[in-house]
C-alpha cells in the first residue's frame, strides 16, 4: 500500500502542476503563449495517462486504509470513531489552509467530508460495498453523457475567445502580484468553478473508491491477488484496453487545437468518467506485479515506500514548491512556463521527494504533516523520532 501511494504522488503532481503553471488549465483553450506541437503533445500525453486517473487510486488506498485502522481498533479493543472524527476534523483544517494558501484544487477538504460518509457506510458487506460504488460510478458518467445529449439539442453557443482570456490573463496577473492577490485569486477559483468539480465529478467518484477499498480489504481480494502475478497480469490485460481507449477519447478531445463544442467536452468526460477507473486497476496491478519482480522490484519498492508513508507530506510539499515557483510568493512563473518545461521540473521534484523521503523515514517514525495529523488524531505527542533497534 505505501509503494502505490509513493507511485500515486507522481500522477497527482504532474496534473496539479498543470493548474499552477498556467491559469488555461481547465478552460478548454490551450494558453496561446505555448501553442507549438511539442506544447500541444505534452497535455496530450498528461491527459491521456494521469489526468482523472491518480486521484482515484489516493482515494481507493484512502478507503483501504479506514479498512485496515478500523480492524486494528477492533483487535485491539480501542475506540474507532472517535479517533477517526477527530482524524477528519484535522484533515479538514489541512485542507482548508492547504485551499487558501498553496493551492484552490485541494483535495483534502473533500476526503474530510466524504470520510464522514463512509464512517455512515463502513458496515456494508463487500458485495454491497462494490455495487454502491459502481453504482455511483455509473450514474455520474450517465449524468455527464445525458447532458452531453440535451446540449446537442440545444442552438450551438460559440464561447468568444475574448471570453477566455479576459478570464485566465487577470487570473495569471494576480497570481504575479502579490501574496495578498495570490490568495484572493484562489479563492476566485474556487467559487468559479472548482466547487463544481469537486461536487460533480471528483467527490461522487472518490466515493465510489473510497468503498471499493473497503470491499477490497473486507473482502481480502486484493492482499490475495497482490501475491498472484498471473491474476495480476490478468488484470493489466483487461482493464488496460477498455482504460487506455477513454483515456485516449479523452486526451484527443481535450487537446485538440481548436476549442470543442461544449457537448462534445461533456460526451467525452462521461466517457472518461466510465472508464478512467479500468487504467487505474491496471496501473495498481501492474505495479503489484513490477513489486514481486525480483531484486528489480525490491529496489522499486524501497524507493516508493518511503514517499507514500509519508505521503500527505508530500502532497503539501508539492503544491509548496508550485506556489512557490509559480505565483507571487517566488518566483511568479505563472503562464511563463513551457509544459514540456514543467512536466521536467515534476520528474526531478519528484526524485528529489523520493530520495527525501528514504532519509526521511530511515529516522523518523512519520512524516512532518503525518506527524502533526496523528497528534490531533490521538491527542497527545507521537514518537518523533524512529526508535532504535534493540541490541543483539
Amino acid at each position: 500500500m505505501d509503494a502505490l501511494r509513493g507511485f500515486a504522488l507522481l500522477g497527482i503532481l504532474v496534473v496539479n502542476a498543470g493548474s499552477f503553471a498556467s491559469t488555461y488549465f481547465g478552460l478548454g483553450v490551450a494558453d496561446p503563449a505555448f501553442s507549438r506541437p511539442v506544447d500541444h503533445a505534452v497535455r496530450w500525453f498528461i491527459s491521456l495517462v494521469f489526468e482523472t486517473k491518480f486521484y482515484l487510486l489516493f482515494s481507493l488506498l484512502f478507503g483501504y486504509s479506514f479498512a485496515l485502522q478500523m480492524d486494528s481498533a477492533q483487535r485491539s479493543g480501542s475506540a474507532f470513531v472517535p479517533r477517526f472524527l477527530r482524524r477528519l476534523a484535522g484533515l479538514l483544517l489541512l485542507g482548508v489552509a492547504h485551499a487558501w494558501l498553496l493551492f484552490s484544487g485541494d483535495i483534502l477538504v473533500t476526503y474530510a467530508l466524504l470520510g464522514w460518509l463512509l464512517l455512515a457506510l463502513c458496515k456494508l458487506r463487500p458485495g454491497t460495498a462494490v455495487v454502491m460504488a459502481v453504482a455511483l460510478l455509473a450514474l455520474v458518467s450517465a449524468g455527464w453523457g445525458l447532458l452531453a445529449w440535451l446540449m446537442s439539442l440545444a442552438p450551438p453557443m460559440d464561447w468568444p475567445l475574448a471570453e477566455i482570456h479576459a478570464k485566465a490573463q487577470p487570473a495569471a496577473q494576480a497570481y504575479r502580484s502579490g501574496a495578498i492577490e495570490a490568495i484572493a485569486q484562489r479563492g476566485r477559483d474556487m467559487a468559479d468553478g472548482v466547487w463544481f468539480v469537486l461536487v460533480f465529478v471528483q467527490g461522487p467518484c472518490a466515493l465510489a473508491m473510497f468503498l471499493l477499498g473497503l470491499a477490497a480489504h473486507r473482502s481480502g481480494y486484493l492482499a490475495t491477488i497482490a501475491l498472484q502475478p498471473a491474476r495480476l497480469r490478468r488484470w493489466v490485460l483487461c482493464c488496460l484496453p477498455v482504460g487506455g481507449l477513454g483515456a485516449w477519447v479523452y486526451a484527443t478531445a481535450q487537446n485538440s487545437t481548436i476549442r470543442q463544442p461544449d457537448h462534445v467536452s461533456a460526451a467525452t468526460l462521461a466517457l472518461d468518467l466510465a472508464t478512467a477507473p479500468f487504467l487505474t486497476f491496471s496501473y495498481v496491478a501492474a505495479l503489484l506485479w513490477a513489486l514481486q519482480s525480483g531484486a528489480a522490484g525490491r529496489r522499486l519498492g524501497a524507493w516508493l515506500e518511503p514517499a507514500g508513508r509519508m505521503a500527505l507530506s508530500n502532497y503539501l510539499l508539492q503544491s509548496l514548491v508550485g506556489a512557490l515557483v509559480f505565483t507571487a510568493y517566488g518566483l511568479a512563473l505563472v503562464g511563463r512556463v513551457s509544459p514540456l518545461a514543467v512536466l521536467l521540473g515534476c520528474i526531478a521534484l519528484y526524485a528529489t521527494q523520493l530520495a527525501l523521503g528514504r532519509r526521511w523515514m530511515a529516522l523518523h517514525a512519520y512524516g512532518p504533516a503525518e506527524w502533526l495529523l496523528r497528534a490531533f488524531t490521538l491527542l497527545r505527542r507521537p514518537a518523533w523520532r524512529r526508535a532504535a533497534p534493540p541490541a543483539e
